[in-house]
């Protein structure tokens, strides 16, 4: 015969397991909401990224422009000399400086980052590092473009893992 001390286990081990798998199931579905949440909440980031104005000012700036340092740049394209050329220079940062705020607060991976737009990121930070250094110290805004560096640290380790041709 069955005990009955033993059926008193036996249900509270259903129990237990009852338990475990529906907090198990929670947490995959919690994980794959916010996965979801990413998704959507960079999908109109990446739109933005695929505009042709956009696109064409990035284009300028890391393939037609041609500056060696932050006087350099500052003669050709700096706001009092070049206002129009200064202001798609700022719309491109500004706008690699929200998504680095983004990934900063984890809203968005850094890894989907990469697969859509890391070799931008990295040419834009190596590009205009000089500039942004020298407008740090000029103006006394060690804040500046803060977050496009932030973005560049955080997006370049994770391309020279993922994409090896990057090491050579």
């Amino acid at each position: 015969m069955i005990d009955l001390v033993m059926l008193q286990v036996v249900r509270d081990l259903v129990a237990i397991f009852g338990v475990i798998a529906g907090l198990t199931y929670y947490i995959m579905t919690v994980n794959n909401q916010n996965r979801t949440r990413q998704a959507q909440l960079f999908m109109p980031i990446y739109s933005r990224f695929q505009e042709k104005d956009f696109m064409r000012q990035f284009s300028d700036i890391t393939n037609i422009w041609d500056w060696t340092d932050f006087d350099d740049f500052s003669e050709k394209y700096g706001p009092n000399t070049n206002p129009e050329a200064y202001s798609s220079w700022l719309m491109v940062l500004t706008y690699f400086e929200g998504v680095g705020v983004l990934v900063k607060r984890k809203l968005i991976d850094p890894y989907l980052v990469d697969d859509l737009m890391s070799g931008l990121i990295i040419r834009l930070w190596e590009k205009s590092k000089s500039y942004i250094i020298g407008v740090r110290k000029l103006r006394k805004w060690p804040q500046f473009a803060e977050y496009v560096e932030y973005l560049y640290n955080e997006i370049k380790p994770i391309a020279e893992k993922q994409h090896l041709e990057l090491k050579i």
